[in-house]
C-alpha cells in the first residue's frame, strides 16, 4: 500500500487526513488493492455486493446493459473516486449497473460495515473519513444532476452543446480533452454514433468547434 499513500492522500475520501492516520485506517480496515485487466468486470449488474470501492489506477465505467444488448454508459470513474457505495449499505439491493475496467484498474475495497463502526483506536481521523465520504457520495450526486442536464436536452446536437460546454468549463479554456472515445460519447449521451458524428461534423464546418479525436477547441460562432 505504500505506493498508493500519495494517491489516497489526495483523495476526497482522505481529505485531511495525514499519512500515518491514513495507514492506521487502512490496517484497522484490512484492506489491500485488487488488481483487474482491461476489459474485466469489477462489479456486475444483478451483483449484491458488501463493499464500497475507490480506484486507485486505471480508468472504468459505470455502464448498463438492455435485454437487446444497447449499452449506455453512465458515467466514467478516474483514479481517487469511489464507486459502488450506494449499494454496498445492507438492505441496499442488488447492483443495477456494472462497472468494467477500460484501462487496466488497481482498487481498493472497503466494507461499508467497518467504515461506519468507527474504532476507539482511531476515532478522530475514522470520523473525518466518514464526513469525506458523504461529501465525496454529494459530489457524485452533482455530477449525476449535470449529467441529467445533458441528457434533458432534446437533439444530439444539443447534447452535445451542452457536454462539451461543461467539459470546457472544468478545464477553464475552449480546448480541452474529453474521456471518450466515439462510440464511448455516443453510449454516454444515449445517442446514435453515426448521427452523433455527422452533427460533430456540421458544427465544424459551421465554424463552432474543431476536434481530432478526442480533443476539442470550442468557437464562437
Amino acid at each position: 500500500m505504500e505506493k498508493y499513500l500519495q494517491i489516497l492522500k489526495k483523495t476526497k475520501l482522505f481529505s485531511g487526513i495525514k499519512e500515518e492516520e491514513i495507514k492506521s485506517i487502512l490496517g484497522c480496515l484490512s484492506v489491500s488493492p485488487s488488481y483487474f485487466p482491461k476489459g474485466e468486470y469489477i462489479f456486475r449488474a444483478g451483483e449484491h455486493i458488501a463493499s464500497m470501492a475507490l480506484l486507485l489506477e486505471g480508468r472504468a465505467h459505470i455502464q448498463r446493459e438492455d435485454y437487446w444488448g444497447n449499452l449506455s454508459i453512465l458515467s466514467e470513474i478516474r483514479p481517487g473516486e469511489i464507486f459502488g457505495e450506494s449499494y454496498a449499505m445492507p438492505g441496499s439491493g442488488a447492483m443495477p449497473n456494472s462497472v468494467l475496467a477500460v484501462a487496466p484498474c488497481e482498487v481498493l475495497f472497503l466494507d461499508v460495515r467497518h467504515v461506519f463502526a468507527v474504532c476507539t483506536s482511531a476515532c478522530r481521523f475514522h470520523t473525518l473519513l466518514i464526513q469525506n465520504l458523504f461529501a465525496a457520495v454529494s459530489a457524485k450526486n452533482r455530477a449525476l444532476t449535470q449529467k441529467l442536464g445533458h441528457m434533458s436536452q432534446r437533439t444530439t446536437r444539443e447534447k452535445l452543446l451542452s457536454y462539451l460546454s461543461e467539459q470546457s468549463a472544468k478545464a477553464g479554456s475552449p480546448t480541452f480533452d474529453i474521456p471518450f472515445n466515439r462510440q464511448q460519447l455516443a453510449d454516454f449521451l444515449s445517442v446514435d454514433r453515426s448521427a452523433m458524428s455527422h452533427e460533430l461534423g456540421k458544427m465544424r464546418d459551421e465554424g463552432a468547434l474543431e476536434f481530432d479525436k478526442n480533443h476539442f477547441t470550442l468557437k464562437r460562432f
